[in-house]
């Protein structure tokens, strides 16, 4: 888990708090997992990470210090994640996947409204660059500062 911060006005990113976590639940049933085969974290990785549950308060005191306010990609899985975890989240931002939708109008298979945007496609849209998303928090959480970053400028993300 990567909890970062952004300076909107210098789009200076900082790593706040870094910790694999592993959930009580977590055993030999999720060694073939969607995610070890889709990024470079590995089983072993999880096995010998803290439990979620002593890093707990660590990530609430990281969350309650935030003199600014706080948002994800993808916000409300993520802090659903969070809430269900007993993580207070008490200032939000909007969702950037929710407010790149209307900017990048992607097609949906729905006739009247445009496609949530994966971090790949928002990124490709607004920077012009290519990017793989590695599904691996402090990677994902800079190019996701960039995104939020990025729609700001353009004057689509409203603080």
């Amino acid at each position: 888990m990567w909890i970062a911060s952004l300076d909107l006005d210098s789009w200076k990113v900082e790593w706040v708090y870094e910790s694999i976590v592993r959930e009580s639940w977590f055993n030999e049933s999720h060694e073939n997992s969607w995610i070890f085969d889709n990024s470079d974290l590995s089983y072993s990785d999880v096995v010998g990470a803290n439990d979620f549950e002593s890093q707990r308060w660590i990530i609430q005191s990281h969350i309650d210090s935030f003199e600014y306010w706080v948002t994800a990609y993808n916000k409300d899985f993520d802090f659903t994640f969070l809430r269900d975890r007993w993580i207070r989240i008490s200032k939000w931002l909007p969702c950037p996947m929710i407010v790149a939708t209307p900017v990048l109008k992607l097609p949906s298979t729905w006739y009247w409204d445009y496609k949530r945007p994966k971090v790949e496609e928002a990124w490709d849209y607004l920077i012009w660059s290519h990017y793989v998303e590695k599904h691996r928090w402090l990677d994902d959480a800079i190019h996701e500062a960039r995104i939020v970053h990025e729609l700001y400028k353009r004057g689509n993300f409203i603080v």
